[in-house]
């Protein structure tokens, strides 16, 4: 079943993604760069008679359409480059597919008919190959520094503005993939230049770009195993053609003609001097699912190719209660493509709308007793909660050092008393969820331009169990995971330190409506602050600020279960933030006043909160927490630390300036969708409003007489 899902990747047609190629702006600068009289990556290349075909496309290709500097000349420039550089019989190879692809007659480049297919099959081979690090050393890829996770990305992307993932071979350090099957040389890696480090690749790289639903339906055309039944079941849904979107091309124009601007001058806003506030390049759609194999249906009984699949599937869900019965009531159109369809809503909770790669699905940074210097050893359990794609249900992401990986809709016991470890202790078994297999090979993370496929190791389903867990379990979920744009534009928590990446500007939704669950005012300057290996206490170590006149609306992910409610907003206070009034409810047109406006311009003291510091005495400290919530104040939380160091957490951080706010208590319900609006009441433009995250949580949690809610 593995090969014949990985012959997909083989068999799909090249032509579309080679004529579609990304095409450079002339945005690199070249200005300060100066050649070397020492070793360059060019210089190095030239002397290397199995280079010598790459070497001589280098000096074809141009680094942009509107340039005649060539990607030669660019790698005898000043730089932090990575290249990847493919060898004379690993270009000769890539020929021989084009022949299979019936792209060309003969395995050579006179064999080229057509100059503008000659032209992008040069500029797929040279793009792939080379990463640019700017002016950061710290973005040179050696293979020490490379992600120790299969399928995880390097953190910047490829002159094709294409992501490469690295693979291991049995978890051995010393194999080395780029995209899964194009090995490192064992001998020829980690080569030193003056501008870079040089790989030896035994295969080009050369990603096929090429849809969800092409993929999908390429599955379907020849009936391949592997993931048939998930594609049976989402054609038959109608969601091919939403798997078609891969870029928003409006934006893609009005930001290639300068209509999309930088935020200049953050300085006054109370920036670091010379600060500039960069708009994304792209508004790129994208796509996560999480899927069932065909091995798992046929251990049920149920023949991928049966003609009567999807009724089968239908009883098969129906027999074992892959539903919940309150929803089950909504559910009476016999049409798949209707959302008030059993299977149509079944598919669905299995997709998300942002492709999340293997490792982004949970983040690590700052959790309690995770040490960046050592990511392979995890600290506390983190997880993400995210909307599901079609009718909106909570979808929990979940990874512990028990869990082994990734799981979804996970709900262990854990040692979260008061000096506990903050540790899973024990999962029930109807209680692990579903593991996501992201180094297996069926995992589908670069060939699709716009999707991310993994394979789960049980059934998934939104459950009257699972819903019912989710109500018991505290809702946290960061700011900026409420928009998928930020994860499918590689902005969110991107491992890179230079300011364009730290530093980025969300526009207005009169310049463009970048975000559709988050709107923007026009006099709102609304800045991304990635923070990339910063050591700070916030969820992730990033935030978001708000400066100007703003005024912010979010939609909110859904409740599981219809029930009372506390919504809470955690900031970090200081003299910087400014002053907004906080709105809340269903109708994004006329949304009630939630309390007094929110002062976060002072640190919590005695005054204002009751805060006092924690002590020896775990019942007094326990006594300030019910004081601090008879005024609608929480401490920060235990499971966020300054680089995992236990005694420096957000709910002990220095100056009382981590605080959540609990915005409302009050009934919520699963089936209605909530809107948070925040509106500067200062009239200075230039205090910042702050977010780090918001969390529903229930009232069996936070008013529980049996077991009080955990500090955590």
């Amino acid at each position: 079943m593995h090969t014949s899902i990985g012959k997909v990747k083989r068999l799909v047609l090249l032509c579309l993604s080679v004529l579609s190629v990304y095409s450079c702006t002339e945005n690199i600068d070249t200005s300060a760069r100066y050649v070397f009289k020492e070793e360059t990556i060019s210089s190095y290349l030239s002397k290397q008679e199995i280079y010598s075909e790459y070497y001589d496309l280098l000096g074809r290709v141009p680094i942009s359409d509107m340039s005649e500097t060539t990607v030669l000349q660019l790698m005898a420039a000043r730089g932090n480059f990575t290249c990847f550089a493919p060898t004379n019989e690993a270009i000769h190879e890539y020929l021989k597919t084009l022949v299979l692809d019936s792209l060309i007659a003969e395995p050579s480049w006179s064999s080229f008919t057509d100059s503008t297919k000659l032209d992008s099959i040069r500029k797929v081979i040279v793009f792939n190959s080379i990463i640019d690090g700017g002016n950061e050393a710290t973005q040179l890829f050696e293979t020490p520094n490379f992600p120790v996770e299969n399928n995880s990305e390097l953190s910047i992307g490829n002159l094709m503005d294409s992501k490469l993932t690295v693979n291991y071979v049995d978890n051995n350090p010393d194999s080395i993939y780029i995209n899964g099957d194009c090995a490192i040389d064992i001998l020829n890696r980690d080569i030193p230049a003056i501008n870079g480090f040089i790989h030896r690749i035994h295969k080009v790289i050369a990603p096929r770009n090429i849809t969800a639903a092409y993929y999908l339906q390429n599955i379907l055309d020849k009936q391949i195993e592997g993931y048939l039944v998930a594609a049976r079941v989402i054609q038959a849904c109608g969601l091919m053609d939403t798997l078609t979107k891969v870029r928003d091309e409006v934006y893609e124009k009005l930001y290639q003609s300068g209509k999309i601007p930088d935020l200049i001058g953050m300085t006054s806003y109370g920036f670091a001097e010379g600060s500039i506030g960069y708009a994304p390049k792209h508004r790129k759609y994208g796509f996560t699912i999480f899927a069932e194999t065909d091995a798992f249906w046929r251990s049920q009984g149920i023949d991928p190719r049966d003609p009567d699949l999807l009724k089968k599937l239908e009883q098969w869900i129906m027999d074992n209660k892959q539903y919940s019965e309150e929803d089950l009531k909504m559910l009476t159109s016999e049409d798949y493509e209707s959302p008030n369809n059993l299977i149509h809503d079944w598919i669905t909770y299995h997709i998300l709308p942002m492709k999340i790669p293997a490792n982004k699905l949970v983040i690590h940074h700052n959790e309690y007793n995770y040490y960046r210097n050592n990511p392979s050893n995890l600290g506390i359990p983190v997880y993400a909660f995210y909307a599901s794609y079609g009718r909106r249900r909570l979808f929990k992401l979940y990874e512990s050092k028990a869990s082994q990986g990734v799981c979804i809709n996970r709900f262990p016991v854990r040692d979260l008393e008061r000096l506990g470890t903050g540790d899973e202790i024990s999962c029930d078994p109807d209680k692990v969820g579903c593991k996501v297999l992201t180094s297996d090979s069926m995992a589908i993370v670069n060939d699709i331009e716009n999707c991310c496929i993994y394979p789960i190791d049980a059934p998934l389903a939104y459950t009257d169990e699972v819903r019912d867990n989710l109500q018991r379990d505290r809702i946290r979920f960061d700011g900026m995971s409420l928009c998928p744009e930020i994860m499918n534009n590689d902005i969110r928590k991107k491992a890179a330190t230079e300011e364009r990446y730290q530093h980025v500007y969300i526009p207005a939704k009169t310049i463009y409506p970048y975000t559709e669950n988050m709107v923007l005012n026009d006099d709102c300057k609304f800045v991304y602050y990635n923070a990339h290996d910063y050591d700070w206490c916030n969820l992730d170590a990033d935030e978001m600020k708000a400066v100007g006149r703003f005024e912010i609306m979010f939609k909110l992910p859904p409740v599981p279960r219809r029930g009372t409610y506390e919504l809470r907003y955690r900031v970090l206070a200081n003299g910087n933030r400014g002053v907004g009034q906080i709105y809340f409810g269903s109708n994004p047109n006329n949304l009630p006043v939630a309390d007094i406006p929110m002062d976060i311009t002072v640190r919590a003291d005695g005054r204002n909160t009751g805060w006092e510091d924690d002590t020896e005495d775990q019942d007094y400290n326990a006594e300030v927490d019910k004081r601090m919530r008879n005024n609608m104040k929480m401490k920060g939380e235990k499971s966020t630390a300054k680089n995992g160091n236990t005694s420096s957490t957000a709910r002990h951080f220095a100056n009382r300036e981590i605080i959540r706010h609990i915005i409302v208590r009050q009934t919520l319900d699963p089936n209605e969708t909530y809107y948070l609006k925040i509106k500067s009441v200062l009239d200075s433009d230039k205090k910042e409003f702050y977010m780090d995250y918001l969390e529903f949580v229930a009232k069996e949690i936070y008013d529980n007489p049996e077991k009080p809610e955990d500090i955590w």
